[in-house]
């Protein structure tokens, strides 16, 4: 009982300690595929399997071998008793415990009695001296002459019951069996002592026999559950394949196949329904999404419409504004001041009918041309429109030839400007500086402002669709301006200081070739 509580536990340890193991092995297994897991995951329950029984094999031999032997020395013990009680009987000595080593040393009587039985005997005293003892296959040394305290205390307590000693003398492995000799009242007249040799060659060698028999039945069953579990593990996932596949082919812009299935388990039945109900709610979806995309486009598109018509008209407002303001009959230039203005007007309005034209057409906002001009003249007609005193731009100025689009210059500094005035506070005296300059091969134009200038958090976002920091207007005026200033390959950035101001720049080169897009 004891052996097998003990056996129990040892394999509820292992088991712990494989569970242990498991789990950290099951970290990397996770990675792996399904079908591989599968494949794995057999041919090791074959190997545990294979190895557990293995194991209760050798158990289970050992717990016989033990057992064998106890009961072989148990037969012999009972058959020994029988010819020492006879002994007894047919002496002619007294018995008592004096006598024993003459009653069974007359005519060599243990000597019979041992080879008889193919066992030592050894006699000894109730005190625990050696009496007598027979010549066996031992050598002289593994008999004690006197036995132990434990032994005869043992003894004492067990009275009529044998005691059981296992030891190992010589490298040689002995069960020793302790019982006393009684006369014919049961009286105690020494103790009889059997040492028996455990001999487990022929166990071992049938247990030797047996394993390699049973191995080669595994290695058998093994190679048979590895190809089970290769065709096993693919007829599995092969369900699982093709339901991958075609979820990999699935995308929003085009109508998407449901998966059909025959002859599926339950749980890949359940995955296929849940996919193709998923492929019904996602053409519901994208139905959806391109509903709204498409008022969104449209929504979009009025607004930047709008943004478009009131760029050309807020530098009408201010033209018409600045020919009030400085009209004289009696100015001898009056005559090119009109003309000017008049040029300025039409420019503006045949912008706004080639918007309106473009959006009729669902097609792009004006095209840009490619013009040869004078940028320190364009940037000087661009800020006449503005009535503003503080605005600053250097009076003497060469010529800087370049090519650009006269009309999206004009945008591009109306722009920048118009934002500049918007960011002076009105508790500080506005001043804003425009200037024109070349650097490097490329003309350059600088709009500096003494405003609130712009937050780490929002300078990120400055030339973003739609963003800004106004109660009004709809964000699209930096925006538009980087588009036009990277289609003649050049580009904007700014510098700015918050509670300071704020400069933008403004980079093309001389010979800018329209960039177009298909």
């Amino acid at each position: 009982m004891v052996c097998a509580l003990g056996f129990v536990f040892r394999t509820i340890f292992w088991c712990d300690i494989c569970y242990i193991y498991l789990s950290k092995l099951d970290m990397k297994l996770y990675k792996l595929s399904l079908r591989t897991r599968i494949f794995i995951s057999m041919t090791v329950l074959v190997l545990l399997a294979s190895i557990l029984i293995a194991a209760v094999t050798i158990y289970q031999y050992k717990e016989e071998a033990e057992d064998y032997h106890r009961e072989r020395l148990e037969r012999k013990e009972t058959r020994i008793q029988i010819a020492i009680n006879n002994a007894l009987r047919s002496t002619t000595y007294p018995v008592d415990e004096e006598h024993l080593s003459k009653i069974f040393g007359y005519k060599q009587k243990i000597y019979q009695i041992s080879e008889e039985h193919s066992l030592p005997i050894n006699i000894y005293g109730l005190s625990g001296e050696l009496l007598i003892k027979s010549e066996g296959i031992f050598a002289k040394d593994t008999t004690d002459k006197q036995l132990s305290p434990k032994i005869l205390d043992t003894l004492a307590s067990l009275y009529d019951k044998k005691y059981l000693v296992k030891s190992e003398k010589n490298g040689v492995r002995i069960l020793s069996s302790y019982t006393f000799i009684t006369d014919f009242k049961s009286k105690p007249l020494g103790i009889l002592n059997l040492p028996y040799l455990e001999d487990d060659d022929l166990i071992t060698r049938e247990l030797f026999e047996f394993l390699q028999r049973l191995g080669q039945v595994y290695l058998l069953m093994l190679l048979i559950a590895i190809a089970l579990a290769y065709f096993l593990s693919k007829y599995i996932t092969r369900s699982l394949k093709t339901i991958s596949e075609t979820i990999d082919q699935t995308r929003l812009d085009k109508r998407n196949k449901r998966i059909g299935i025959i002859d599926a388990s339950e749980e890949i039945y359940s995955l296929v329904s849940a996919y193709n109900s998923m492929i019904d709610e996602l053409e519901e979806s994208a139905a959806m999404l391109a509903k709204s995309e498409r008022e969104a486009a449209w929504r979009e598109m009025a607004k930047q419409v709008a943004h478009e018509i009131k760029n050309p008209l807020t530098p009408m407002r201010l033209t018409v504004q600045s020919f009030q303001r400085k009209f004289d009959p009696e100015d001898p230039k009056i005559q090119q001041k009109v003309q000017e203005y008049s040029n300025t007007l039409i420019q503006q309005i045949d912008t706004m009918s080639s918007i309106a034209s473009a959006f009729s057409n669902f097609a792009q906002m004006p095209a840009q041309k490619s013009e040869t001009l004078d940028v320190v003249k364009i940037v000087g007609l661009a800020l006449d429109i503005f009535n503003e005193d503080y605005i600053i731009s250097p009076s003497e100025k060469g010529e800087i030839i370049a090519k650009f689009d006269r009309t999206q210059l004009i945008r591009v500094v109306t722009n920048l400007v118009k934002n500049a005035i918007q960011a002076i506070p009105s508790d500080r005296t506005p001043k804003v500086i425009v200037n024109v300059f070349t650097e490097d091969g490329n003309v350059v134009i600088t709009v500096a402002d003494n405003g609130i200038g712009i937050t780490e958090e929002n300078k990120k976002k400055i030339f973003e669709p739609k963003f800004t920091t106004k109660s009004s207007g709809m964000g699209l005026g930096l925006g538009m301006v980087k588009n036009i200033v990277e289609t003649y390959k050049g580009s904007i950035t700014f510098t700015s200081q918050e509670g300071k101001g704020t400069i933008f720049k403004v980079s093309f080169p001389r010979e800018s070739k329209i960039e177009t897009t298909a």
